[in-house]
């Protein structure tokens, strides 16, 4: 009883997911997560090839790309009559000192970032009206760099220097959760972002020092791992979050706490 019990309160079994930005560090987890709960999972991203594995289907996509987009989108609902889960977790960022920031790398991060979480939210609300969705939930990554700003005291041996249009961008995410929680309340579809901390990248690690200066200033002394980011994601996903709306979830450590 109380494993079927979980199952259903915090389980994805019969739910179809689309995580984009499936390629990178995050993305794999989040697909492996949904796939251990039951869901029938999609991935979607820049490359010509999935790189996680058990995959319902891969998307080689580019998610500024609206007109494109929709195929997409409408391949799913197409395919499987329903698309329960959207994961925006797809962005980039760009690490070169703000005076040399070029007009090229601003609008990149900003198209990416802002137009195409907005992009797929669009297209997830039109198909999923068309289609008759009963009920639905839109997960943003966004992060604490867009409510607080980075230390750059930290970055003693480490070029990946958080950015201002970055920053910026989350900033976005976080505020257009709370935009299209309000305004898709009425057809049943939850919208809700997780801000992570700084992430251990354990296929291209930090510089040894950036590690040890954010570890000391994290009050766990710590960087996150990657599979801390799940447990936020799922519950936002499933019906034991289905009053939770609008809500923005802190992943840090307490980093943000100073």
């Amino acid at each position: 009883m109380n494993r079927k019990y979980i199952a259903k309160t915090f389980g994805a079994e019969g739910k179809v997911v689309l995580v984009t930005g499936s390629n990178g560090q995050l993305g794999g987890v989040i697909c492996d997560a949904f796939n251990k709960a039951g869901a029938t999972v999609l991935g979607a991203d820049l490359d010509d090839q999935s790189k996680v594995k058990n995959l319902s289907k891969y998307y080689s996509i580019d998610i500024v790309k609206k007109n494109n987009l929709e195929n997409v989108f409408n391949d799913i609902f197409t395919q499987h009559k329903q698309l329960d889960i959207l994961i925006n977790n797809a962005g980039v960022s760009t690490f070169e000192h703000f005076e040399e920031r070029s007009e090229e790398k601003f609008d990149w991060v900003m198209d990416v970032n802002l137009k195409g979480t907005f992009n797929c939210i669009h297209n997830f609300v039109n198909f999923f009206d068309e289609y008759g969705g009963k009920r639905g939930s839109v997960v943003n990554i966004a992060s604490i760099y867009g409510f607080i700003s980075p230390d750059f005291r930290l970055y003693t041996d480490c070029d990946r220097k958080n950015s201002e249009v970055y920053g910026a961008t989350k900033a976005g995410i976080i505020q257009m959760t709370k935009y299209f929680a309000v305004h898709l309340a009425d057809r049943n579809i939850r919208v809700n972002s997780v801000s992570p901390g700084g992430i251990y990248n354990q296929y291209s690690p930090q510089g040894d020092d950036f590690i040890k200066n954010y570890s000391f200033r994290c009050p766990m002394k710590r960087m996150a791992k990657d599979g801390e980011m799940v447990g936020a994601i799922l519950y936002l996903s499933s019906e034991s979050a289905s009053y939770t709306t609008g809500t923005n979830i802190v992943i840090d450590g307490g980093m943000s706490c100073w």
